[in-house]
């Protein structure tokens, strides 16, 4: 983490899980755990299922947990039956969206393009975005992922302006480690989010690199949140399975705050 020059930011992907009312019962519990603790440091953003969003707004107010939504699609309305558009997501609070993981790549057809689409109607409406990339077990002993990640960061951010990367948080999730219980180490991981800012340095500038937030999203848990953190990197992050655990996450949130 660099505080001095960007934001820390821990934020949950609840994917598939949790009706309105187990969703109420974790943030109240998410809560419990925050309560009388400085969390000053970070920024906390639970990312939530469609169906708990309004649940979730109305319990997170007044704390420090801001809420956020795991996709978004990139028309304004339309004939696209079971989407959301960004505009419906703003008007009832949501300020954060997850963009292009790789949950969506891998199982609903997600391209660049699309996540690009997404991306530039997120932004347009107001939401801040949180924008995966990262590679598969095949690149990555393929020895590709510089190329792949590159790539991925060209494409998905194409049109995006410099002032709209204000709105903009990258999280690194290499895709072999989503779910599996295997991590990339904490080299490994400031390795690549290393990279991803050298390429933003290119594609903008290198003031602009070095004041984006960067996260880690590949299995960060309650044991190796704080090794991952101490990376110069690695500015936080988008946490699975542990963020449905009150404790765990507070763990993570409390590892980003020293």
């Amino acid at each position: 983490m660099k505080r001095s020059v960007r934001t820390t930011v821990i934020a949950g992907n609840w994917k598939m899980n949790k009706t309105p009312k187990e969703a109420k019962a974790l943030v109240k519990a998410i809560k419990a755990e925050l309560e009388g603790k400085d969390v000053s440091k970070c920024e906390i953003v639970a990312c939530v299922p469609y169906v708990d969003l309004a649940t979730v707004i109305k319990e997170a107010k007044g704390s420090p947990v801001k809420v956020g939504a795991e996709n978004v699609h990139w028309a304004e309305s339309g004939a696209f039956t079971g989407e959301i558009s960004a505009a419906m997501l703003k008007e009832i609070g949501v300020e954060y969206v997850i963009i292009g993981h790789s949950e969506r790549r891998q199982y609903f057809g997600e391209t660049d393009q699309t996540v690009n689409a997404r991306v530039k109607a997120a932004l347009s409406a107001g939401l801040k975005v949180i924008l995966c990339v990262g590679e598969l077990l095949a690149e990555r002993e393929e020895g590709v992922t510089a190329e792949v990640v590159s790539r991925q960061v060209k494409i998905d951010l194409l049109g995006v302006t410099k002032e709209q990367m204000a709105n903009v948080i990258i999280a690194y999730e290499p895709v072999w480690a989503i779910g599996t219980g295997k991590t990339a180490t904490s080299d490994q991981a400031d390795e690549v989010c290393g990279l991803i800012r050298e390429v933003l340095g290119k594609l903008y500038t290198k003031k602009l690199a070095e004041a984006t937030t960067i996260q880690y999203g590949g299995s960060m848990n309650a044991k190796n949140a704080e090794e991952l953190l101490s990376k110069v990197n690695v500015d936080g992050g988008l946490i699975g399975g542990a963020s449905l655990k009150a404790p765990d996450f507070a763990t993570i949130i409390a590892a980003a705050n020293k």
